[in-house]
């Protein structure tokens, strides 16, 4: 895989996991502003999403994804989900284990978006380019980052109640790209992968409102500076998870697609 250029699908998911990444930085960032890095070990995902872009950045240049960068930043990607899930959990659900400290907690389920990229980057690395395969990874993965959207939209919106009758779209919005999703993973046919597609710009859609929505929320804040309405108020870039693993999805849907109709 590293003596020849990736095809174009592989080389955009390998571009999705790297800027993944780098973004998380900015986002893990801000959450853990919330209690000012209290614990050391909240600043390892921040520095590894700093890290990590810039080995893989070579691959992307040349276009042929690097086996062994890729390997090792894929591992320690997934590590560092899964511990971070453990860390949040053991935050108090652990100790009280109740569906308020479940609500209340760090969202546990938040880490995992490493996890998710970090198999990502295994998949593209250990999976041919060219089976039909690895078409159907991708939309599995994507169907986990839906899954956790949904575990998100419940917990977070549950902090308040559900104040909002607007808050319920983003649980069902996952729901509906969810069972979508199972169904073209199912079927051979090269049109439920194209209809799917259009599912997936309703989830972008859906990313949109919802970006504007807690943007609105963190604006009428009273909290002053106005930096910290963005640091205890609405998650201003939770609500791009939704775009963000439509994306995802759409690059397995339509290698899906292609492999069908070939």
């Amino acid at each position: 895989m590293a003596s020849r250029r990736a095809p174009l699908w592989a080389y955009l998911v390998e571009l999705f996991a790297v800027g993944n990444l780098a973004f998380l930085a900015l986002d893990v960032y801000l959450a853990h502003l919330v209690n000012d890095f209290r614990h050391p070990g909240e600043w390892i995902p921040v520095c590894f999403s700093v890290i990590a872009p810039v080995l893989l950045l070579p691959g992307l240049v040349r276009r042929t994804p690097l086996r062994m960068p890729g390997f090792l930043v894929g591992g320690a990607s997934v590590l560092v989900g899964v511990a971070g899930m453990l860390f949040h959990l053991s935050s108090s659900f652990f100790e009280n284990q109740t569906l308020h400290h479940l609500v209340y907690s760090a969202p546990f389920v938040a880490p995992l978006s490493y996890a998710g990229v970090g198999l990502l980057l295994l998949l593209n690395r250990m999976v041919s380019h060219d089976s039909e395969e690895w078409g159907l990874w991708v939309i599995v993965l994507g169907l986990g980052g839906f899954v956790g959207n949904l575990a998100l939209s419940l917990l977070d919106h549950a902090q308040n109640g559900f104040f909002e009758w607007s808050e319920w779209i983003p649980v069902f919005a996952a729901a509906y790209a969810i069972g979508f999703l199972v169904v073209a993973m199912l079927s051979r046919r090269p049109e439920v992968a194209r209809f799917c597609l259009w599912v997936m710009g309703v989830q972008v859609s859906v990313a949109l409102l919802g970006f504007v929505l807690h943007l609105k929320a963190d604006l009428a804040g009273t909290a002053e500076p106005i930096r910290d309405r963005f640091i205890f108020g609405a998650p201003i870039f939770a609500p791009l998870l939704f775009a963000d693993v439509a994306v995802l999805c759409a690059i397995g849907l339509w290698h899906r697609g292609e492999a069908h109709a070939g």
